[in-house]
């Protein structure tokens, strides 16, 4: 019950649940993410590092690109 309520308080925010939807389609570069949802890099990195600390989603760097997937897969079945 608790992970479910963590999860919908994650997905309650446009921003958050608008990243986690173009994050279905698979693992992405945050140089995708941010055209993509039209706001400055650091509210979408704000809005990331919220469902990184939440476990929604994961990163992993590589050079200087940093890319995020969805880490929690009831997220994936909640969204789907």
């Amino acid at each position: 019950m608790r992970e479910a309520l963590k999860i919908f308080k994650a997905l309650c925010d446009e921003t958050r649940l608008k990243i986690v939807e173009f994050l279905l389609n698979g693992e992405k570069c945050v140089c995708e993410i941010v055209p993509y949802m039209k706001r400055t890099q650091s509210t979408v990195s704000i809005q990331l590092a919220k469902l990184e600390h939440l476990g929604i989603v994961e990163s992993r760097r590589e050079g200087k690109s940093v890319y995020y997937k969805i880490k929690n897969k009831k997220v994936m079945k909640i969204l789907k």
